[in-house]
Parts: C-alpha cells; structure tokens; sequence
C-alpha cells in the first residue's frame, strides 16, 4: 500500500532522499501502523511529535490504509533545538 507522509519543521530532517518539499509517498505492506512509518524513517522515540491521519489525531498503534495521508508535526507550542538527523541503521 502508499501512504503520502508529511514531516513538518524540525522532522522535515527525517524525510528520505527523494522527498519533495515536506513531503514523499512511501509504500508499506497491508497492516503497516503510524509506528511502522516512524521507524522506517528513523524518527528517534525521545522526539516529541503529533501524527495525524487523513485529518484525525492518531497514536502510533493506528493501521494505516492505502491512500491515506500521514501528516507529523512536533509540539506547536515552545522553542527547541534543531533536529540533528542521525544515520539511520535498518
């Protein structure tokens, strides 16, 4: 299946080769969650995001479907350091 995920500000670091803008449609098999996409593109667990699924506030055990759209943000409100992408080991 394809899902067109979305990173904002600092996680906009963590989008893969390829991306245009903030954005990449990436494929997963049936049955990939939000957590699945996090990990596939090596967002650190200690990173602070919202995930939101065609428009829904989601958790990380939510089942993705084909076409849907993944949009991740950190917090809104507060200032942080800029993400330092690491190397990602899959």
């Amino acid at each position: 299946m394809k899902v067109e995920v979305h990173l904002f500000a600092t996680l906009g670091a963590y989008l893969p080769d390829g991306a245009q803008g903030d954005g990449v449609v990436m494929a997963f098999p049936d049955g990939a969650t939000v957590g699945d996409v996090v990990q596939a593109l090596c967002i650190p667990p200690s990173f602070p995001f919202m995930t939101v699924v065609n428009g829904h506030d989601v958790a990380p055990e939510h089942p993705l479907a084909d076409g849907d759209v993944l949009t991740m943000f950190p917090p809104l409100s507060g200032g942080g350091e800029p993400s330092r992408r690491q190397p990602c080991r899959r």
